[in-house]
C-alpha cells in the first residue's frame, strides 16, 4: 500500500481528476449492500453535512484508490480522506464513527486490537460483503441525502 504522509498529494497526480476535497470523503463500493447501509449511516448521522461519497466504480474513485496503491477491484479497498490524508480498513471506519460523534465514537473500542487483527477482521467482512449484505446499486437508492453527497 502506498499511503503517503503528504497531505493532498493526490492533487499533484495527473491521473486524479480535480474535485472538491473539503470535508470528509469516503470511497466505497456502490454495488455493495453493506456499503449502501454505510452510506445511509453517514447521511443520517452527519449533522455537520461534511461527508461526501465517491463510488469505487467512478473514475474519481478508481483514480484515488490507485493513487494510494489500492486495487479498485479488491473488496478490501475502502478509503476515507480527511484533510487530504488517507485512511483505510477498520481504521477508516473508526475515524468516520469518531467524526460522526455520539454513540458512533464507540467504534473506537476496536482500536485495542492490533492493526493486523483490525485489517484481518475488516478484510474477512469485506470479502464476504455481497454474501452478508447482498448487492444493491447505491446510486438507485433514491435517497436524497445519499444522492446529494454522491461525487462521481
Amino acid at each position: 500500500m502506498k499511503i503517503t504522509a503528504d497531505a493532498f498529494a493526490y492533487r499533484a497526480d495527473p491521473h486524479v481528476p480535480p474535485f472538491e476535497d473539503e470535508g470528509a470523503i469516503v470511497v466505497m463500493d456502490a454495488e455493495c449492500g453493506l456499503c449502501a447501509k454505510g452510506a445511509r449511516w453517514i447521511a443520517r448521522n452527519d449533522s455537520q453535512d461534511e461527508f461526501r461519497i465517491v463510488p469505487v466504480q467512478s473514475p474519481l474513485g478508481q483514480a484515488l484508490l490507485i493513487h494510494f496503491g489500492l486495487d479498485p477491484d479488491d473488496p478490501v479497498s475502502w478509503l476515507y480522506l480527511k484533510a487530504g490524508r488517507c485512511y483505510t480498513s477498520l481504521d477508516a471506519i473508526i475515524r468516520v464513527g469518531n467524526r460522526l460523534g455520539g454513540v458512533w465514537r464507540g467504534l473506537a473500542v476496536f482500536r485495542v486490537m492490533p492493526r493486523w487483527l483490525q485489517d484481518g477482521l475488516y478484510g474477512f467482512v469485506a470479502r464476504k460483503r455481497y454474501r452478508i449484505g447482498g448487492r444493491v446499486e447505491m446510486c438507485s437508492l433514491k435517497d436524497p441525502e445519499i444522492e446529494r453527497r454522491m461525487m462521481t
